[in-house]
């Protein structure tokens, strides 16, 4: 985490963020994927997106369906979809397990509801590049994150254009720029996941606090799996 970038004002955030996104397009063309949640900081990279291409998004813009989103999410990506005019592609993994049960092994479920999408959509799409929206302060095994990171199997680089904002930031820019955002955060919830692993904000709780603890627990396994 660099603290440096992370003082910087919102204007200069912002500018570094674009920068980033420029800096994608010309190493990778147009064989880049973006991951997209529903949530706050992607809805904040895709409109960083489209500020540096013109109000367009030149690259595929992909949500994990899980089968196990809140509602009102998957009633804003509808909304999104409409009004800014994009396509966003579903993937999910087809081939689950027979005895599989969501939400019991959070390893195993994070790997096959999103991880395998993830990876099978990079192959498919012959991707070079899969741009997310996290940030260096939203979770503590992400602080030692780039902003270009080389995975593999399969080979990719991961681009984190907005590792440098910080929660306030993410808010004091969809405000800047009145953007749509999905009405749980209305209902106290900071930080949103699947259903079953996802509460409200509680006094004295971190941004992720209302995440599942088993599931922060294992973040660094997920992550060298391929999850974000």
């Amino acid at each position: 985490m660099n603290e440096k970038l992370m003082k910087l004002s919102l204007e200069e955030k912002e500018s570094l963020s674009k920068n980033i996104i420029k800096e994608a397009y010309e190493k990778y063309k147009d064989k880049v994927g973006i991951a997209y949640s529903g949530g706050k900081d992607s809805t904040t990279l895709l409109h960083l997106v489209k500020e540096v291409f013109d109000g367009n998004i030149p690259w595929p813009v992909f949500w994990i369906d899980t089968g196990l989103d809140f509602e009102e999410i998957l009633k804003f990506i509808e909304t999104i979809q409409t009004e800014w005019n994009i396509n966003i592609i579903s993937i999910r993994n087809v081939q689950l397990p027979t005895n599989f049960h969501p939400a019991i092994n959070k390893v195993e479920c994070c790997y096959l509801l999103k991880t395998i999408p993830i990876n099978n959509t990079i192959e498919q799409y012959k991707l070079k590049a899969f741009m997310t929206g996290i940030r260096w302060d939203e979770q503590e095994t992400r602080t030692n994150e780039e902003f270009f990171s080389l995975r593999k199997q399969p080979e990719h680089f991961r681009v984190h254009p907005i590792l440098h904002f910080r929660e306030i930031d993410i808010w004091q820019y969809i405000k800047k720029y009145n953007i749509l955002y999905c009405e749980l955060y209305k209902k106290g919830y900071r930080s949103i996941d699947c259903k079953p692993c996802t509460k409200p904000y509680m006094t004295g709780d971190s941004e992720r606090g209302g995440r599942d603890s088993k599931k922060e627990e294992v973040m660094r396994r997920l992550r060298e799996m391929g999850y974000f």
